[in-house]
């Protein structure tokens, strides 16, 4: 009896968490963001672009059915404190882990996305790639291989953005991060 209660409650929580909106998908199984760049896929031009913006650029790798795309589009990207800061900061180019459209890689090379994406040796997803123009050339500064929780989400845009990434590697950032927090008596929400 307890564990029918327990299945059923359970059941309960994920259908009451069901009753938001739901995120977009594409026909291609792809979750879409009003956010992600429109963009032709040649990759130098949207990094000259969003720099020619004071932006940076990343490149965001998903596939079909990923739980944990589904679990970034639907806590991270639903959280306003992250889409704004990410958009203030960031063009987002988003790719599929075995895509065939053609696009033009920072080396001027065209290749089909799933050959791009392998050439940079990401295997899973979501992956997320943050580039920098760096006198003239593509640099890729930091990668995010994975779900990153709300919190080192937003970590790791503010370490790029505030180019930390230079200085510091991105756990001295976090530690750095907490122990400003804990001074300020906040103890943030991690999980």
């Amino acid at each position: 009896m307890k564990r029918r209660r327990f299945v059923m409650g359970a059941a309960a929580t994920v259908l009451a968490g069901s009753a938001r909106a739901d995120v977009v998908m594409r026909d291609d199984g792809l979750h879409d963001q009003p956010f992600f760049l429109d963009s032709f896929l040649e990759l130098q031009y949207d990094l000259e672009d969003a720099d020619a913006a004071g932006k940076g650029l990343i490149i965001l790798v998903e596939q079909r059915g990923c739980p944990y795309c589904k679990e970034l589009h639907e806590v991270n990207f639903e959280r306003p404190e992250i889409t704004d800061y990410l958009t203030a900061n960031f063009d987002v180019v988003q790719l599929d882990l075995w895509g065939s459209r053609g696009m033009v890689g920072f080396d001027g090379v065209e290749r089909e996305e799933k050959s791009q994406i392998a050439s940079w040796g990401v295997s899973f997803t979501p992956t997320q790639m943050f580039y920098t123009l760096e006198d003239g050339a593509p640099k890729e500064v930091f990668r995010m291989p994975g779900y990153f929780k709300p919190f080192h989400h937003m970590s790791a845009l503010e370490y790029v953005a505030t180019g930390a990434y230079a200085d510091q590697p991105f756990q001295r950032f976090l530690q750095d991060k907490f122990a400003a927090l804990a001074e300020q008596g906040i103890d943030p929400e991690v999980w």
